[in-house]
C-alpha cells in the first residue's frame, strides 16, 4: 500500500501539515472503494490533486480520467456536455454526441466547483449515482455508465441548500466521504517551503538563479493570510523572480508584491458576505419594490370598497388606509369620492371603460390586469441591464469578476448577456 510520503513524491505534493497528511491518508484509504468523495477547500489550495490520487490507486486507474469544470460550462449546453445528445435535439446539434459520463464508463469523473451546477442537471446527476442511469438530451432510451464520481467545491454546500441552489439529497450522495484540504494561511510551516519550490522551478524554467528570502522576508511570508492560497503564492513567486535583479529579497520587497492588508480576505466567507456598491444597491431595489407592492395591494382594498359600500361610509371606516395612500397634511386637498349608490352593481360594461383597467372578484379582493405589473417588471430589467452593463464596464469586460461582484455564477451572468444582447 502507499504511504503518505510517496504519494506526496509521486504528486509533487510539498508540505508537512498535519491536516494535509490526514487528507491524503483518507484518499488513499478510500481509493479501492467506488464510494463517491467530495473534496472541500476553499480555491487555490489544490483541491484537484485529490481526485487523481483516488483515480490512480483503484482498480479503475487503466479507465479515463476526465476532469469537468461545472462553473465554466455555460447553462444551456451543461447537458449535452455531461449525458450526450441526440442529433436534432436542439439548433446547431448536427450529429450525435457522446456525453462525458458515457466516455468516461469504466473510469472517474472529476466535477470541479459541483455547487455551480444547475439544479435540472443536479436531478440527473442524482440519477446516475443512484443506478448509473442517464439520458441524452433529446433521446428517450435510458443509458447506463459506470463511472467513479470524485466532487470539489469552494463554497458551503449547507448555505446553498438553505437559499435553494443545491439538492439535499443529491449532497448526501456525493458526500459519502468528505475530504478538506486546509487553506494555506492554517499550513504556516508549509508556506516558505512552498515558495522555495516554486522560486527554483521558475530559476529552472527562466534559466536564472534562484531568489532567495531574508529572514524577515521569511516571517512576512508567513504572517501574509493568502487568500488566493498556493495559486496566489506562486504566482508572487514567479513576479518576483522574473523582475527581481537582486536575488536576495527583503522582507520591504516583498510586500511591494503583497495586496494591501484590506483587500487581503479569505477566498471564502462562511458567515456574512462582504457587501458591495452593487449588493446594496440591489437591496434598496427590492425594499422599493416591496413597498410598492404593499401600496397596490392598499390601493385595491380601497378601490373595492369604494365599488361595494359608496365613497362616505368609506372614508369613514377607512380614514387611516385614505391617509396612508393620499397623505394626511391638512395644507393638502381635501379627498372626495363621487358617491355610488350602496346596492350598485358593476357590470362587465365597467370594464370595457378602461381597457388596462379588468377587476376580479374572488373573496372580496380583486386584481389589476397585467399592465401595472409589467411595468414594474419593465422596470426591474431596466435595473438590472444598467447593473450588468455598469459591473462589465468596471471589471473591463471580464465575466467572471463582473459575476463575482453582481453575486452572480458566471454562467447566470452569460445567459443575462445572451437574454438581453448586451
Amino acid at each position: 500500500m502507499e504511504t503518505v510520503q510517496s504519494i506526496k513524491q509521486r504528486f509533487e505534493i510539498i508540505g508537512n501539515d498535519p491536516k494535509l497528511n490526514r487528507a491524503i491518508e483518507k484518499a488513499i484509504q478510500v481509493a479501492p472503494t467506488d464510494i463517491s468523495v467530495l473534496v472541500v477547500g476553499e480555491s487555490g489550495v489544490g483541491k484537484e490533486s485529490i481526485p487523481k490520487i483516488i483515480h490512480s490507486l483503484s482498480h479503475r486507474k487503466h479507465g479515463k480520467y476526465i476532469a469537468v469544470n461545472c462553473g465554466a460550462i455555460p447553462e444551456g449546453t451543461i447537458d449535452s456536455e455531461l449525458f450526450g445528445h441526440e442529433k436534432g435535439s436542439f439548433t446547431g446539434a448536427t450529429s450525435t454526441r457522446e456525453g462525458y459520463f458515457e466516455v468516461a464508463s469504466g473510469g472517474t469523473i472529476f466535477l470541479d466547483e459541483v455547487g455551480e451546477l444547475p439544479l435540472t442537471t443536479q436531478v440527473r446527476l442524482l440519477r446516475i449515482l443512484e443506478n448509473g442511469e442517464f439520458l441524452k438530451v433529446g433521446s428517450s432510451q435510458v443509458q447506463k455508465t459506470d463511472v467513479r464520481i470524485v466532487a470539489a467545491t469552494n463554497v458551503n454546500l449547507f448555505d446553498a441548500i438553505e437559499k435553494g441552489k443545491f439538492r439535499e439529497d443529491l449532497y448526501y450522495r456525493l458526500s459519502t466521504v468528505d475530504i478538506t484540504l486546509p487553506p494555506l494561511r492554517d499550513r504556516k510551516d508549509d508556506i516558505h517551503l512552498l515558495f522555495r519550490k516554486f522560486a527554483a522551478d521558475f530559476a529552472h524554467k527562466y534559466k536564472m538563479p534562484p531568489i532567495k528570502l531574508e529572514d524577515n522576508a521569511v516571517q512576512l511570508l508567513q504572517k501574509f493570510r493568502w487568500s488566493g492560497n498556493i495559486r496566489q503564492l506562486r504566482n508572487v513567486a514567479e513576479q518576483i523572480s522574473v523582475l527581481e535583479t537582486n536575488r536576495d529579497i527583503t522582507a520591504t520587497t516583498l510586500q511591494s508584491y503583497l495586496p494591501s492588508e484590506a483587500s487581503n480576505l479569505p477566498s471564502v466567507i462562511k458567515d456574512k458576505k462582504a457587501e458591495n456598491d452593487f449588493s446594496t444597491e440591489r437591496d434598496i431595489l427590492y425594499k422599493v419594490l416591496f413597498d410598492m407592492k404593499g401600496d397596490l395591494h392598499d390601493l385595491k382594498k380601497l378601490t373595492l370598497e369604494l365599488m361595494k359600500n359608496g365613497s362616505a361610509k368609506v372614508q369613514d371606516i377607512n380614514t387611516n388606509l385614505i391617509q396612508k395612500i393620499y397623505g394626511s397634511k391638512e395644507s393638502e386637498s381635501e379627498i372626495s369620492f363621487e358617491e355610488e349608490p350602496s346596492n350598485a352593481v358593476f357590470s362587465p360594461e365597467f370594464s370595457n371603460q378602461n381597457e388596462n383597467i379588468n377587476f376580479v372578484e374572488n373573496d372580496d379582493e380583486f386584481q389589476f390586469a397585467e399592465t401595472v405589473e409589467e411595468e414594474e417588471i419593465l422596470k426591474l430589467e431596466q435595473r438590472e441591464i444598467e447593473m450588468i452593463k455598469k459591473s462589465l464596464e468596471k471589471n473591463k469586460g471580464k465575466r467572471k469578476a463582473a459575476a463575482d461582484e453582481l453575486g452572480i455564477s458566471e454562467r447566470t451572468l452569460y445567459r443575462k448577456i445572451k437574454q438581453f444582447d448586451l
